[in-house]
């Protein structure tokens, strides 16, 4: 008697691209580190609100103890956040993450341009898609320039018509204008993210990553000049540079958002 076997499986595992952030820890102050965290939770909880994260101990000359880096853990989630992993690095990291009970995420690490102060970097190590962007990223951080967590470059004095940014803006540098306009007027690289609450102007070529309306304003564009934008968003709603039609880029663009969907045209 032959027994029919059900070879289709219950669940199917993939692995692809997802939405998480990177938390490089620079300096090891367990309470610094919190209180940045509950800030970035508390000015854009839509973003940060509950979001994943990994903590990267890679820029430390030693890798903590465990009772440290739980102590960590408990704070950040305290703070808002959710730590999932930590970043691949050396066998002392692959034992930390036994003793926490934590995975290792391999060749996980954002790029980075390694600058002075600030305490952690957090960085879009494998930007938010479509499906999850609504729950997890309708606003962005936003630091001031002058508290970039990685040095920020210099800004123009802030004026009724909005922020203007004369040069560039590099890998890991951020520039957010709060509650105005952002205009760029070079290139803003790989790696950087510049942030506005309401509309964000390029006139160079967009490679980071552009955030308007961060504050949810939905009627904020994006201009640029030259686009490979990394990723674009729009009152929470994002596009990854996969998801854009090849024959934009390198082109003049506008982003705006249209039915709660990101709509992307060049410029005539």
């Amino acid at each position: 008697m032959s027994v029919a076997v059900d070879y289709e499986q219950a669940g199917e595992l993939k692995i692809g691209q997802v939405g998480i952030a990177n938390l490089r820890i620079r300096t090891l102050d367990v309470p610094r580190l919190v209180e940045e965290m509950r800030s970035r939770v508390q000015r854009a909880p839509n973003m940060f609100g509950r979001a994943a994260v990994v903590i990267d101990f890679g820029g430390l000359s030693h890798t903590p103890d465990a009772a440290t880096a739980q102590a960590l853990l408990d704070g950040l989630r305290a703070a808002g956040v959710l730590p999932v992993a930590l970043a691949y690095g050396t066998s002392e990291t692959d034992r930390l993450a036994q003793a926490l009970g934590l995975p290792l995420l391999a060749k996980f690490r954002a790029s980075y341009e390694r600058g002075d102060g600030g305490v952690a970097e957090v960085a879009a190590a494998a930007p938010r898609r479509e499906a999850v962007a609504a729950a997890v990223a309708p606003a962005a951080e936003p630091a001031k320039a002058s508290r970039s967590p990685v040095g920020a470059a210099a800004v123009s004095p802030a004026s009724s018509v909005g922020m203007i940014q004369s040069t560039p803006v590099r890998s890991g540098q951020q520039i957010y204008a709060d509650q105005r306009d952002l205009t760029v007027l070079t290139t803003v690289g790989a790696g950087a993210e510049v942030i506005a609450d309401g509309s964000v102007h390029i006139y160079g070529p967009l490679r980071g990553r552009a955030l308007a309306g961060a504050q949810g304003n939905a009627k904020a564009r994006i201009f640029c000049r030259e686009f490979y934008a990394e990723l674009v968003a729009i009152a929470g709603h994002y596009k990854v540079l996969e998801d854009i039609p090849k024959d934009l880029r390198g082109k003049p663009v506008q982003v705006w958002l249209e039915d709660e969907q990101i709509k992307i045209a060049a410029l005539d």
